[in-house]
């Protein structure tokens, strides 16, 4: 397990002393797999996107916004389609 740096000045000796553990702390701790830091979050992608920068024309981009949240989404499978590629889940 990592040593951590104390937060605090004063060097801690009591048990009796020591902060509460609460629920708000157990949901910021580190949490490990022997000597493996477990990641939070989304996991990594087997297929991540790529980002990029692509110019529409106005009303294509309206079209798709109109729509609501998902838009981009919505663009990659119509360009999937037209490029005859396999659809992903």
């Amino acid at each position: 397990m990592k040593a951590r740096k104390s937060a605090g000045k004063r060097k801690w000796v009591d048990p009796d002393d020591a902060p509460e553990l609460t629920k708000e702390w157990f949901e910021t701790a580190d949490l490990y797999k022997g000597e493996k830091l477990i990641r939070r979050g989304r996991p990594r992608s087997a297929a991540p996107k790529t980002a990029v920068s692509l110019r529409l024309d106005a009303d294509v981009l309206e079209y798709y916004k109109s729509a609501g949240a998902g838009w981009q989404s919505r663009i990659n499978a119509d360009l999937r389609k037209a490029a005859k590629l396999k659809q992903r889940a």
